[in-house]
């Protein structure tokens, strides 16, 4: 059975290697089920997330452990078992964080090549924590990325991410005005966990680009109704919209939007089903909520590339 560290997940998983596995993914036949989800005790919560094809099953397990900040300790531990469906044999057991971070940004990324423009070369990061970098590193595997903006509540980590964006040969500069930014911007990817508006949709310049992947109840958002009701608004999956895409619910409850409107998910563009972006002008939105696909497609890759 080959173990991949977090390290290994990260020298194994290129971005566009990501994103090339997602789209065969959303074209494929894989089962997902409702993720499972329990509090194990007061402060622990386990989420069991299996998804399978023919050839594969797989199956992520995470838990969120409220109290090991105090530890000094990541809040979220992961891991990925990954099994050969012709003889059931589990094939491998990876570093589930990391496939995550990576696959979360890489699916804004599979989004990104049918729905922003194609010479999209300026980009606004809203929030700078752990999923930042990849957001801007994945993005960059699709699109002509030369500068990013970095916006975030703590300057501290923004100068910091920006910093280490330039030694990958990035103009990246740390901003406190986001309206500026977001006015300049091809690409506004999105990555908090805010309950209020952050992007307004006044600031939308022709042809923008809107990647929220942050907000992922239906309290939270990171935009205000503005910016979806100006976008042809695509999603992961619907089902997962409906659930948790608490931008699309907040506006839909303000009257600005209706499911009904949703231009297509992850499956129709990879399918070919719909087309994508339609004109130089258009503002396009894609919300995801995450799903287990991208976590079983992301794993196969992996270990096929291990052997």
């Amino acid at each position: 059975m080959k173990s991949l560290t977090a390290a290994e997940v990260a020298r194994l998983g290129a971005y566009k290697d990501i994103v090339d596995a997602l789209r065969e993914g959303f074209r494929a036949d894989i089962e997902t089920p409702v993720r499972h989800h329990h509090d194990i005790s007061d402060v622990s919560t386990l989420l069991l997330m299996p998804a399978w094809s023919k050839d594969w099953a797989g199956l992520k397990t995470v838990v969120f452990k409220t109290d090991n900040a105090a530890q000094g300790l990541p809040t979220i531990q992961a891991s990925y078992l990954l099994i050969d469906q012709k003889t059931g044999e589990t094939v491998a057991m990876m570093d589930g964080g990391e496939i995550t971070r990576r696959r979360t940004a890489a699916a804004s990324a599979l989004a990104a090549d049918y729905l922003a423009r194609k010479d999209a070369e300026v980009m606004t990061l809203v929030g700078a924590g752990a999923l930042g970098p990849h957001f801007v590193h994945a993005h960059a595997a699709v699109r002509p990325i030369r500068k990013v903006f970095i916006y975030t509540r703590s300057i501290a980590k923004g100068e910091a991410l920006a910093a280490e964006l330039a030694h990958h040969g990035l103009e990246a500069h740390s901003v406190t005005d986001l309206e500026h930014a977001v006015r300049q911007s091809d690409i506004v990817s999105c990555v908090t966990t805010s309950t209020a508006p952050i992007v307004k949709g006044a600031w939308l310049k022709p042809g923008t680009h809107v990647d929220l992947a942050g907000a992922f109840k239906p309290s939270m958002r990171e935009t205000d109704a503005d910016v979806v009701a100006r976008s042809s608004v695509y999603v992961d999956t619907r089902e997962g919209a409906l659930a948790e895409a608490g931008d699309l619910l907040q506006a839909r409850d303000e009257g600005k939007f209706d499911f009904a409107n949703v231009k297509g998910d992850l499956f129709d563009l990879c399918r070919g089903k719909v087309k994508g972006r339609s004109s130089a002008d258009e503002i396009t939105l894609f919300k995801s909520a995450g799903t287990a696909i991208e976590d079983l497609a992301t794993a196969i890759m992996l270990y096929q590339k291990a052997r």
